[in-house]
């Protein structure tokens, strides 16, 4: 039916490109675990994704543990449940709030500037120049910051978790009034290694799909200055869903029994 020829090749076109990142991705998962490897480049890109990110992820962090700490007290206090606002704080930030809100912050900072760099470089012929002196695209642009992503995030992530504990615990006790001495206690009595991990396993997924999508978006934009505004619009865009997508798959497979 005539009507259902736009759906159909709306369809095809998603199938497409579902198809061009895995073989993307595909290639890039190679080239990370061959040689040969630019140890200059990756650690000049944990920098670039890791340290420079640091302030803007703690800043994210903070406030969001202190408004958890005062909507859950808002909450529970109807219930007479004000002592496990110090739990739901601590695990909320290490299983939830810390990894999405850090990889959203990082996909925002990072992604874009990653489909920027890389996108000009394409519309510049850059790239084709380093085919030509036999340089692997892949392995001097995509692998190191794909691998910068994969170590980062966590100890982004881990580092936005203890701020966020210690802006709930701020709260609680500056403002809630809490015991000192009680809310460490409870922040850490129903606290399981496994709500740790699942966030650092969250974080690593996501780093490593931010520089993927960042990566992949600049490495094929095309029509100069606008292709490379489409291509890091579209880095944002993509790295944001997948973050959301990928969270709940991690989630179902750490904690639905």
């Amino acid at each position: 039916m005539p009507i259902l020829a736009p759906v159909g090749r709306i369809f095809l076109a998603f199938l497409a490109v579902v198809g061009r990142v895995t073989v993307f991705a595909a290639k890039t998962l190679l080239h990370c675990v061959t040689p040969r490897f630019y140890f200059r480049l990756i650690f000049k890109q944990m920098c670039e994704i890791g340290y420079y990110s640091l302030p803007v992820v703690a800043m994210t962090t903070l406030f969001a543990g202190m408004v958890l700490a005062l909507q859950s007290y808002s909450g529970f206090s109807r219930f007479s449940a004000e002592s496990a606002v110090a739990t739901v704080v601590v695990i909320s930030m290490t299983r939830e709030l810390g990894p999405v809100l850090a990889g959203l912050m990082v996909a925002g900072r990072v992604g874009a500037a990653i489909a920027a760099e890389i996108g000009t470089m394409r519309v510049t012929e850059q790239i084709d120049a380093l085919v030509t002196l036999s340089t692997n695209p892949f392995k001097y642009l995509v692998v190191p910051r794909v691998i910068a992503g994969l170590v980062t995030l966590p100890i982004l992530v881990f580092i936005g978790d203890i701020i966020g504990v210690l802006g709930g615990y701020t709260v609680g006790v500056n403002k809630l009034s809490f015991n000192s001495g009680s809310y460490i206690q409870n922040t850490f009595q129903y606290l399981e290694t496994l709500d740790v991990v699942s966030g650092l396993v969250k974080a690593a997924a996501f780093g490593f799909i931010i520089t993927l999508m960042g990566c992949y978006q600049g490495y094929h934009s095309r029509g100069g200055a606008q292709g490379v505004g489409q291509a890091t619009t579209n880095a944002v865009v993509s790295s944001s869903i997948l973050i959301l997508i990928a969270n709940y798959i991690v989630t179902e497979l750490f904690f639905v029994r």
